[in-house]
């Protein structure tokens, strides 16, 4: 019996989520557009397949980095989904799409409608569907929180989510190392970064022998335990475990921005983010001129990928403006420090800890810069402040 449009776009939709899970975003890209293209033509514009087939879409507009697009998507299945009731899979759908808008949301630094939306998530999930679909739920949550600074609700929501992924998937599941990788994400946001490198290493060997080592998912973990390395780098003592230190994170930071450029492309904001993090690892090694130069391709990608009010795009230019303070270069300091502040603060707002660390930076900037009184003895250059 040959089959009809309806099945050959359930096919294409099937075969694009398993691309975007091999971590091929533009196959799949194609594929969903022409599943979205056929369902919409023969099942009508406002049918639940169509819904479905949107937050596919947007799922891979989240990777690719195109968060307005991928927030349309997300809103028009919302609005199909809106008026369905009396199935579990409709719940389950708008439980998907409650929780990939805050995913795009926390993305271009919308915290606020972030959590809103997670914690929609979060109530379907918990009144209607599976242990596995509430700890994913969790996982979203406590994403936000960890980016808000409520670091002990961030905890408690990964511990439950992985007592609950570990218990339904078993140990190996990726969903295992994707919480590893934000509890070590944590870990490294409250500067514990001992305790944040048995997570981060973890959740690699996890995610590599399930998707294997060219996988982007398997890039971020990488990048994510280069971090927390550079992080135990400036806190050795000992200069010869600082140097390894420094050395295995440049290795890993090289490794990841490899494997995105490959799998992403070379403009993908995962590499813009990536070089800034290897030129900030370069600056606090005393390689001024190539943390200058990535830091040029850095911000340019990112500026392109994300514009130009996001807050990660805001840290790097915050990172830069120490770089240009200790290289006694004050006036482009203080404007890539202006520059900085005025992101963060329409971002994040003027009471956020990292709008006001950079408030703090510019200071003093300034006070180093205004005239100084005469002194019988030589004065200590201002020592320049390590990279956010």
């Amino acid at each position: 019996m040959p089959s009809t449009p309806t099945d050959t776009a359930a096919t294409l939709h099937e075969q694009g989520v398993l691309l975007r899970e091999a971590g091929e975003p533009a196959r799949a890209r194609r594929l969903l557009r022409r599943a979205l293209a056929l369902f919409e033509r023969h099942d009508g514009k406002r049918h639940p397949d169509v819904a479905n087939v949107l937050l596919a879409l947007a799922a891979v507009d989240n990777d690719e980095g195109a968060y307005a697009e991928g927030l349309a998507r997300a809103r028009r299945a919302m609005s199909i989904l809106a008026r369905l009731r009396g199935s579990v899979d409709f719940d389950r759908l708008r439980a998907q799409a409650h929780g990939l808008l805050g995913t795009l949301h926390l993305a271009r630094g919308e915290y606020g409608r972030a959590g809103g939306c997670c914690k929609r998530a979060l109530a379907i999930a918990t009144s209607r569907l599976s242990p596995d679909e509430q700890a994913s739920a969790m996982n979203g949550l406590a994403i936000v929180y960890k980016y808000t600074l409520r670091f002990a609700e961030a905890g408690r929501l990964y511990r439950q989510a992985l007592a609950i992924t570990l218990r339904v998937c078993g140990p190996r599941d990726p969903g295992v190392a994707s919480i590893l990788h934000n509890l070590g994400g944590l870990e490294h946001s409250r500067g514990r970064y001992a305790r944040a490198e048995p997570y981060a290493r973890k959740s690699v060997a996890i995610r590599q022998a399930a998707l294997g080592p060219e996988h982007p998912a398997v890039a971020a973990d990488i990048a994510a335990l280069a971090a927390i390395i550079h992080g135990l780098g400036t806190r050795a003592r000992d200069p010869v475990i600082a140097r390894r230190h420094r050395r295995e994170a440049e290795k890993l930071y090289l490794r990841a921005i490899a494997i995105f450029g490959r799998s992403l492309g070379k403009r993908h904001f995962e590499v813009g983010f990536n070089l800034g993090q290897l030129a900030a690892l370069y600056q606090t090694s005393g390689r001024s001129g190539e943390a200058s130069r990535l830091y040029g391709r850095a911000i340019a990608i990112q500026e392109d990928a994300l514009g130009p009010d996001h807050p990660q795009l805001a840290m790097t230019l915050g990172n830069l403006g120490a770089l240009r303070r200790a290289q006694g270069r004050t006036r482009e300091a203080a404007a890539t420090y202006d520059r900085a502040i005025a992101i963060y603060s329409r971002a994040l707002g003027k009471g956020h800890p990292d709008t006001i660390a950079c408030v703090e930076r510019r200071a003093e900037l300034r006070a180093a810069s205004a005239p100084q009184p005469p002194s019988s003895g030589g004065r200590r250059p201002p020592r320049s402040a390590p990279p956010i």
